[in-house]
């Protein structure tokens, strides 16, 4: 669990609480306040405080959260008005425990009775977890940055637990790009199955049905193909829930510099190319493995990696499709190539509808969904946006 950075102010009826959790899943958060104890969860977050004064539940607490700034500030009243909470900086203070969890003895005498009960318990979460203060990234650590437009830094190293579930990059913090790069090539060197590629290359059967398969955009550029110039932006339309998506993000500018944006430029053919592959090989019905295939054909998400040429592109996209999924057939890499650049050609609408569907696929699984706040959410309101 992570401790959040939090700061605490005061007047004479309440005690606000401001709790930075960027990568949070807001919609599973548990607040607990009882005396002078104070609980917040939101995973990966975890924050406990032991309070020099007494707090209460009566209906007058009230918590609100900042979308943009992944803050919750949560104001409580104190028992007794106009009562001055001493050492609310003391930070280290605040997140002393107040106590071990159980009262167990150290030492228990195991006889022949004790057996394991034939159910156990659900598991409890543990409030009583180990805290240590939040510090801001040093400048070492910042150097190495990633996320769209190289925006992000310091994510994991607070993250350490997660960090195995979501990327293929150890360390990512203190890994240059050039690392990057050697490191990635190193494991997709050492990935390579042979026996899996000749299997897959002379035992075609399910490859070349997964070529036959036509997926929407193909079938809108035909149309769009047939149809006026006027009409071919109609040929994209968004669901009732894209719409929702769309809605909640918010309307933000990106200020990029030639360099950063050709690099924003060629992490989105990246994402493409590995979208465009997960969603022939399930014929468009996506499943458990969809999350794992496209980040782990996309360097980008797997490797936070920076191409500077589409050549890199392309040639990275190739290494992984023969390494890393059940399907190893270079027939299906210029396949999804193609497809590619058929939904490039239909325009930002097309792009956008395939963000949106990466978005959805990742939001569902846990811990995933923190490529959303690295990468997707901002390449979803940046395609709007670019000319």
């Amino acid at each position: 669990m992570i401790t959040p950075a939090f700061e605490i102010t005061q007047d004479p009826v309440f005690l606000t609480i401001i709790i930075k959790v960027p990568y949070a899943r807001v919609s599973e958060v548990d607040v607990y306040i009882e005396g002078d104890d104070f609980k917040f969860y939101a995973k990966p977050y975890f924050l406990r405080l032991s309070l020099p004064g007494r707090i209460v539940e009566d209906g007058r607490q009230k918590a609100t959260y900042d979308v943009d700034k992944g803050v919750f500030t949560i104001c409580v009243p104190k028992e007794t008005p106009e009562q001055h909470f001493e050492g609310l900086d003391l930070l280290t203070a605040l997140l002393a425990p107040r106590g071990t969890r159980s009262c167990k003895p150290l030492v228990e005498e195991i006889g022949s009775q004790s057996e394991l009960p034939e159910e156990e318990e659900e598991e409890e979460f543990d409030w009583q977890i180990e805290q240590t203060p939040y510090e801001e990234p040093s400048a070492d650590v910042l150097h190495c940055s990633y996320g769209f437009g190289n925006s992000r830094s310091g994510v994991f190293r607070r993250l350490q637990d997660e960090l195995n579930d979501i990327i293929d990059l150890r360390d990512p913090d203190v890994t240059s790009v050039l690392e990057r790069t050697q490191k990635r090539l190193a494991a997709e060197n050492s990935k390579f199955d042979p026996d899996h590629y000749l299997a897959d290359l002379f035992e075609d059967d399910a490859i070349r049905h997964l070529l036959k398969y036509q997926p929407w955009w193909v079938v809108a550029l035909k149309e769009a193909s047939s149809a006026s110039e006027d009409s071919e932006n109609k040929k994209v339309t968004f669901s009732e829930k894209e719409k929702d998506q769309l809605r909640q993000f918010s309307n933000k500018s990106y200020l990029l510099d030639k360099k950063t944006e050709r690099m924003v430029f060629l992490g989105l053919i990246d994402l493409l190319l590995a979208y465009c592959y997960e969603i022939r090989v399930t014929e468009g019905e996506k499943n458990v493995e969809s999350a794992w295939n496209i980040r782990k054909l996309s360097g980008t998400l797997s490797w936070f990696e920076n191409y500077n040429s589409i050549k890199d592109v392309l040639v990275s996209f190739g290494r992984r499709i023969l390494c890393y999924p059940l399907y190893r057939h270079f027939s299906l890499v210029t396949k999804a190539m193609k497809d590619t650049c058929s939904l490039l050609k239909l325009g930002k609408a097309a792009v956008l509808k395939c963000l949106l569907d990466i978005h959805a696929i990742f939001q569902e699984n846990d811990p995933v969904y923190i490529l959303n706040d690295l990468y997707i959410t901002d390449y979803c309101i940046w395609i709007q946006k670019v000319k």
